[in-house]
């Protein structure tokens, strides 16, 4: 089952809450044509120059960098003041954009509220992008980011049973997919997993497709051009790890918090991909809000849904947090059995 938010709004010309039809003409007043037309240096700039609000302050913002795979990767690391300075809990988070744009910049106010909100650092990761850096590169360095957090857990004042991750939209689709490596690698341990509109597979033929496929904030066509500039053109090369909807089996994966918008395109496959969670015995939340789009989740300074959803995923992340501090691990066990108590699923 999926905890939906309010009634379904039905008439398409009706399906925004108010706040969000402002931010709708908005965005046609201004943009013309696809991403594609746009090109991918405009559409970086774009998202670049986004002036927005600052986000919460932090008891610490620390700018460090790793030695990934493919050379260095620049991290973020939010500590809130809610947590201590030892033994914190933490999400390991990848940001959105479509894989081809996005930096720690332009998504520092998300990771700020993330963190905030869940009572957990947040460690942003600035992975390498397409079309320069195809899969598997951000593959391979999400999954090198979860490990570094493992290995300096005791130096970043983490408790590495505690060590979640989590992304919106393309960064959502990289942390379903280091769960899936984790799980098949035997590790890192991953503590939960947060999917906030995730890009978990291709453009399918799904009724949110086809019904909100020219949306203002995601268009079918942006979606078949971005995916090809990370995977390639030919999805018979696909894998679980660039396209996690393609894994067989979710049994052994990470509890997790799966949210989307009423009127996003990509609505159908995200809530597919957490009903086949659940049915694989993971606790799962599955959560859709009414009245907004793809992207939400970044206007809590101008939307009210993505006010509350920025407060209840927070709250549902921070109660997993919590529990783990109660309730350890055992030596080699990957996940908690707590389908009993499973929360909007």
């Amino acid at each position: 089952m999926i905890a939906a938010h309010g009634t379904e709004p039905a008439p398409d010309d009706d399906v925004y809450d108010p706040d969000v039809r402002k931010l709708v003409e908005a965005i046609r007043a201004r943009r013309v044509g696809s991403l594609q037309d746009t090109g991918i240096e405009a559409a970086r700039h774009s998202l670049e120059s986004i002036v927005r609000p600052p986000g919460p302050d932090m008891r610490s913002v620390q700018t460090r960098d790793f030695t990934g795979p493919h050379g260095t990767v620049p991290v973020r690391i939010y500590r809130p003041h809610s947590t201590p300075d030892r033994d914190a809990p933490a999400l390991v988070w990848f940001h959105g954009g479509g894989m081809i744009m996005g930096t720690l910049d332009s998504f520092d106010r998300l990771a700020r509220e993330v963190a905030e909100s869940a009572r957990a650092v947040v460690i942003n990761v600035g992975y390498r992008l397409a079309p320069e850096h195809r899969y598997p590169v951000a593959h391979d360095e999400a999954c090198a980011a979860l490990r570094w957090a493992h290995d300096n857990a005791h130096d970043l004042g983490l408790d590495p049973d505690r060590i979640g991750v989590g992304g919106d939209s393309a960064g959502g689709g990289l942390a379903a997919a280091t769960a899936l490596r984790a799980r098949n690698d035997g590790g890192p341990r991953i503590a939960q997993q947060v999917l906030v509109y995730p890009g978990l597979e291709r453009r399918c033929d799904r009724p949110s497709m086809r019904r909100f496929g020219d949306s203002p904030f995601l268009r079918a066509e942006d979606i078949d051009w971005m995916k090809s500039l990370y995977l390639g053109d030919d999805p018979e090369k696909d894998d679980e790890y660039g396209t996690p909807v393609l894994a067989t089996d979710l049994r052994g994966l990470p509890p997790a918090v799966v949210i989307c918008g009423y009127a996003d395109p990509l609505r159908d496959g995200v809530e597919d991909y957490g009903r086949r969670l659940q049915e694989a015995g993971v606790s799962t939340a599955v959560i859709r809000y009414p009245g907004v789009g793809h992207g939400f989740f970044m206007q809590t300074h101008a939307l009210a849904r993505a006010r509350e959803a920025m407060t209840e995923v927070g709250a549902l992340v921070s109660a997993r947090f919590a529990q783990l501090a109660r309730v350890r691990f055992s030596p080699g066990e990957q996940t908690m059995d707590v389908r009993e108590s499973r929360t909007a699923s």
